[in-house]
């Protein structure tokens, strides 16, 4: 059913009130972006109907087979960097463009009065609990001379040094969380996912691969400076990102990582560079996106397509395997969900996917709380200044739980 609100800004709101009282509930927003790659603007999936979980999925054809037996149906869900996955065919499903919303549900018209019914008050994040740095700053200096000393031998080009903030026995409403960060840091692929205990809370800006017809697109970002604090400083900023010759070659040695990747499941001769060192600028940070896409050869399944591109290069580093087994070595502790993706597939087997970067991941049950930052290391790498840039990455979800 197609559902035009008197004041749509208003019923998206209650809509979210509404799936977050679900033990289910995903809503993806692009806080319209202008997006040629994407197609919705928002999303709202709640309650399950079916779901797909596994704790190491390393057979994708598995989650293939999930969404094959639903077709036509939109599928949200995450992959961890770690290879944790869980997926949920939604009882309610509203997609918003324009000022019209799909709505899916048995009796849509109850649904529209039970949403319209919906007072919206700011609620307070109550955040209770004490930030902890897994990493130490020595540990961190240490981690990164290890990291470029490999460098230097040719062991690898590149690598993304992440750590974790954290805190035990913490307590937060893990909505108004999303709100203000969402607030705070708007970004094209805002999400707030609940599942039981498990809630995460992201306001990734990055793409980390997109499926439209027989076309995949890839978008990672290498390359970060704050915004100015005047409009002649931010130009001044931008001006000097676009010239700055390590930022220049973290972004190009990822696109050749990422256009290494998408050959596996490309045309022959399909792979191309789209945009280079593209600057876009968010509330916190400006950053240097490339965009590359290629056609997908027509035996390539969907999931097959992820699992060779995954996991997304921009957080891994050159080459790929060789960097992540070095990061395996010196980070301390597991990703988890940092560092992997959180998407949905669609129609004709469609998807698109984000990169879980500016994330809160938290259990209500344990009480722990989550977020890591991270920067790439180059052999042109500053310790100190990648540190700084580990610090401004975290601003934002650091002055949400201040």
């Amino acid at each position: 059913m197609i559902y035009e609100p008197r004041n749509v800004d208003l019923f998206k709101e209650k809509a979210q009130l509404w799936a977050s009282s679900f033990s289910t509930a995903c809503i993806f927003d692009s806080n319209n972006y202008n997006d040629p790659f994407g197609s919705l603007s928002l999303m709202i999936a709640v309650e399950k109907t079916s779901e797909f979980k596994c704790d190491n999925l390393q057979d994708f054809r598995n989650l293939q087979n999930f969404i094959d037996q639903h077709p036509d149906e939109i599928i949200p869900g995450y992959l961890s960097y770690d290879l944790e996955a869980y997926f949920f065919v939604p009882l309610y499903l509203l997609t918003f463009e324009d000022n019209k919303v799909n709505i899916k549900a048995s009796d849509p018209l109850s649904l529209i009065k039970e949403i319209e019914m919906l007072e919206v008050k700011k609620e307070a994040i109550n955040f209770h609990g004490i930030i902890k740095n897994r990493m130490s700053r020595q540990e961190y200096g240490f981690a990164f001379q290890k990291l470029q000393e490999h460098i230097i031998k040719g062991d690898i080009y590149e690598v993304n040094l992440c750590q974790e903030f954290y805190s035990e026995n913490a307590k937060l409403n893990s909505f108004a969380a999303y709100k203000e960060l969402n607030s705070i840091s708007p970004t094209p692929f805002s999400c707030y996912f609940k599942h039981d205990s498990n809630f995460i809370i992201s306001a990734s800006p990055e793409r980390f691969l997109s499926k439209r017809g027989n076309r995949l697109i890839s978008q990672p970002i290498k390359g970060t400076a704050p915004r100015g604090n005047t409009q002649k400083e931010d130009n001044e900023i931008k001006i000097k990102l676009k010239q700055d010759p390590k930022e220049i070659s973290e972004n190009i040695m990822i696109v050749d990582l990422v256009r290494n990747d998408l050959t596996k499941s490309a045309k022959p001769g399909t792979v191309k560079v789209e945009e280079l060192l593209g600057l876009y600028s968010f509330k916190q940070v400006h950053q240097l996106i490339s965009t590359i896409s290629c056609t997908l050869k027509s035996q390539i399944s969907s999931t097959a397509a992820i699992q060779n591109t995954f996991p997304p290069g921009s957080m891994t580093g050159a080459p790929k395997i060789s960097a992540m087994k070095l990061i395996d070595r010196y980070e301390k502790g597991k990703r988890g969900l940092y560092a992997g993706s959180i998407g949905y597939f669609h129609s004709d087997n469609d998807f698109d996917f984000n990169v879980v970067i500016r994330t809160i991941v938290y259990n209500s049950e344990r009480g722990d709380l989550s977020f890591h930052v991270g920067g790439a290391i180059t052999a042109y790498a500053n310790e100190a200044d990648e540190y700084q840039e580990c610090l401004l990455k975290a601003s934002a979800i650091n002055s949400l739980l201040s």
